[in-house]
């Protein structure tokens, strides 16, 4: 139980970075799963109430920022609702570093994306829809990787990680 409970995050998280990569969106059952998997684990491992709380407080937050972001148009959905998703397994203590990781990851992707386009597709990789559609500079840049990425380096030090590992 402990092992499925302890893997479960990672999944979750390697589900929404291949879905963004391939798809350009974040499932919203995806993301539902995520907080409702949090609520399984945080119960089965007696998560205090107050340390409940405030890792509900801090995803709720997140979420308030990340629509705010979405609706200046700087972000997409599926981002925003990953990201609260994400920092309801992390807390408030972690969620700065996750950030910091995510916006460096990030920055990474982009920049990546962004020189890759430069170059002609071949026929051969154009015949993959994902992959011409991340060549596209019109298309977004699948952002839910470095955040799922991001998500996963932070976790082991997450309140939830150490205690099924204990």
């Amino acid at each position: 139980m402990s092992t499925i409970a302890m893997l479960f995050f990672p999944f979750g998280m390697a589900l929404a970075a291949s879905s963004d990569l391939l798809t350009m969106k974040i499932s919203n059952k995806l993301v539902l799963l995520l907080v409702a998997g949090f609520f399984v684990v945080a119960i089965a491992i007696n998560l205090p109430l107050q340390q409940l709380a405030l890792h509900v407080m801090c995803a709720m937050l997140v979420l308030v920022v990340g629509f705010t972001l979405f609706a200046l148009r700087w972000i997409g959905g599926g981002d925003a609702k990953l990201a609260a998703a994400t920092t309801l397994w992390l807390g408030f203590g972690l969620t700065p570093m996750f950030v910091v990781y995510a916006g460096m990851l990030g920055g990474v992707l982009t920049l990546s994306i962004l020189a890759l386009r430069r170059f002609p597709l071949t026929p051969f990789l154009a015949r993959y829809t994902w992959l011409e559609r991340l060549h596209n500079p019109k298309s977004g840049v699948p952002y839910g990787i470095a955040m799922a990425a991001a998500g996963m380096i932070v976790y082991s030090n997450s309140v939830i990680f150490q205690q099924l590992t204990a």
